[in-house]
């Protein structure tokens, strides 16, 4: 780029590029010395300097021509230093530093990198340095050199050097650990109770940071997504159906492109739903009106979501929801037209579209006529509803929330350094129990879910076991999904939601089969918390149609004053009449022909669950 007159001393400090070309043998460069003088006859002027110094001898131990001389001594080397000083600094910025300063920060930064860099790094750059050394002449300007030394070196070399700024190195989100003192350091998680005529699922202790402390711990930067690194979705997708399942929403995949979308790359588009139109909600089926996707997109944070389709449930408002998460998360509840005019009805839908925390979003057109598939479009497709959200936790709507989403995001996915987090069923783990579960609760056409299982066993599905380990469950309770919006969180959803799409509804028996495709090809892992840790945040409630089959719970205030009994402390002088007040006649058992066998008794299996809605 440029052509400089490098000047050099036989002795002394280089520049940092000219030190590491020497160091590191870039130029190998002959010395040119001087040659020696011949030996001349002593002179006149000689005589008079030995005068002139044995007059300074005689004189200079007089105080003041001693000190008049040592000032003029001084005076002089500092006058000698200032004018080679100066000399030298222009002689380096003419013939060393003609570079601009773009291209000195540019080195300045190469030879940062050349130490801390690795060793692929350093190749690249100095792949990229071409020096030719030129000639070497004898320097004969003696403003700088005349007087300073009897060796003097001129470098003429042509430094072509076209350097490119290394590629940022992207910031990503490693997780952390809990400093020594935190609330949950000796935090264990408790056995379950042994109360063995209670079998049921029920929660477990969780421990929370305080929100302050998980507000403080919110990543800056995204989770790493191995892999994929960009993705992309398809539009207008198959109008007819080429092959079994599907639907004009999600754009008919055919079975080539359901392989291909599990062959993890770096950039990849797939079918995500929404294939009609270029903006989700926006006449692609599941539309939704201007205004209300325009605030979805204001939304650049947190999203809490849910829906009811078909007056199915009750809106629960969350509770225990602090105010910096009133004013930073987003609360949306999706409902058909159906449920809004319910909610109107029931006057809990005003003007500001707001039922408490929830902001009502009225979804037209729906794609399917089942309103739980409908139901499946936000519970995995959020980051397609919401394009600027960062992180995301879906809720369903039989289910009321009772714990702040900041410190659930900073339990189970910050502190776990996960992008994806969900609830394993308290009790199978199998799919093939699962799917025998949903065929005994009439789920679903019991046809279409022994397709199902056939076609994945075809694939490679088989019963869970240990060997599975570390994976702990094959069946999700997914009512409750806590992610990150990365690319290789989106991609799962996608390529579960398809298929939902595709198969049945049932979207427990698809999970295994998606999540296990992406982790052999990525390694990318899922946190599947324990169930009991769920019940923790959320409260599961009733359909609305059993609610109102029964009975309406008394007004408060005929309950205000009901207070339980007093706890009954049991000594040694109240033993014996507790035992006897609490003793229990027993009732004569009829004996006869008609008397059935307590050990034949015959148990009707299925009908135990009471995790099926």
């Amino acid at each position: 780029m440029t052509t400089g007159s490098l000047g050099l001393r036989s002795s002394g400090s280089y520049g940092s590029l000219q030190q590491y070309q020497f160091q590191n043998g870039l130029l190998s460069l002959p010395i040119q010395t001087t040659p020696p003088l011949p030996l001349r006859k002593t002179s006149k002027m000689l005589k008079e300097k030995d005068s002139l110094f044995h007059w300074i001898c005689k004189f200079a131990p007089r105080k003041k021509v001693g000190m008049l001389l040592l000032c003029l001594v001084s005076a002089a080397v500092f006058i000698w230093v200032l004018y080679v000083g100066k000399g030298l600094a222009s002689y380096f910025s003419v013939s060393f530093l003609i570079l601009d300063f773009s291209l000195c920060q540019s080195i300045s930064n190469t030879n940062i990198c050349l130490k801390d860099c690795g060793e692929d790094a350093r190749e690249t750059i100095m792949q990229n340095i071409d020096i030719q050394p030129g000639p070497i002449s004898q320097e004969k300007d003696n403003k700088v050199y005349g007087n300073f030394s009897s060796q003097t070196l001129e470098v003429e070399s042509k430094v072509n050097i076209t350097l490119q700024p290394p590629p940022p190195i992207p910031d990503y989100f490693h997780g952390y650990i809990l400093l020594p003192g935190n609330p949950c350091e000796h935090f264990t998680l408790p056995p379950p109770p042994a109360d063995k005529k209670r079998t049921g699922p029920r929660p477990c202790p969780v421990c929370y940071l305080p929100l302050e402390d998980a507000i403080a711990l919110m990543p800056t930067a995204p989770s790493f997504s191995p892999v994929l690194k960009s993705l992309t979705y398809v539009h207008e997708g198959n109008s007819t159906k080429s092959e079994f399942g599907g639907s004009e929403f999600g754009g008919y995949p055919s079975l080539r492109e359901r392989d291909d979308s599990y062959d993890i790359k770096e950039s990849m588009s797939v079918h995500c739903g929404f294939v009609k139109g270029v903006k989700p909600g926006h006449q692609t089926g599941f539309d939704i009106g201007d205004s209300d996707l325009q605030e979805m997109e204001t939304c650049r944070g947190v999203a809490v979501a849910s829906a009811i389709f078909g007056a199915f449930d009750l809106i629960r408002q969350p509770k225990n929801i602090s105010e910096y998460s009133e004013r930073n998360v987003c609360f949306h509840m999706f409902v058909d037209e159906e449920t809004e005019a319910f909610l109107k009805n029931s006057n809990e839908l005003g003007s500001d579209k707001k039922v408490g925390l929830w902001r009502i979003i009225v979804v037209r057109n729906l794609p399917y006529s089942d309103p739980r598939r409908n139901g499946k479009i936000p519970k995995l497709l959020l980051h397609r509803l919401f394009p600027n959200s960062r992180y995301s936790l879906w809720v369903d709507a039989k289910l009321e929330l009772v714990m702040d989403p900041i410190q659930i995001l900073e339990r189970f996915l910050w502190r776990k350094n996960a992008s994806f987090a969900i609830s394993r069923h308290y009790k199978r783990f199998d799919v093939f129990e699962e799917a025998e579960a949903n065929k005994a609760a009439g789920k679903y056409e019991n046809a279409s879910i022994d397709f199902q299982i056939e076609f994945y066993k075809k694939e490679g599905l088989t019963p869970y076991s240990s060997g599975k380990l570390p994976i702990t469950s094959d069946v999700p309770e997914g009512c409750v999904i806590v992610r990150e919006h990365t690319p290789i969180s989106n991609l799962f959803t996608c390529l579960w939601f398809n298929e939902v799409d595709r198969f049945t509804s049932r979207d427990q028996i698809s999970f295994s089969t998606v999540r296990d495709k992406i982790w052999s090809k990525t390694n990318y892992t899922i946190n599947m918390f324990l169930d009991c840790e769920r019940r923790n945040f959320v409260v599961q409630g009733y359909h609305r149609d059993l609610l109102e089959h029964w009975s309406p719970p008394p007004p408060p205030d005929q309950t205000a004053d009901i207070h339980p009994p007093p706890p009954v402390i049991i000594t040694n002088e109240n033993l014996a009449s507790i035992v006897s007040s609490s003793s229990i006649k027993k009732v004569p058992v009829k004996r006869g022909r008609d008397r059935k066998s307590r050990r034949h008794r015959k148990v009707i299996t299925g009908n135990t669950n009471s995790n099926f809605v």
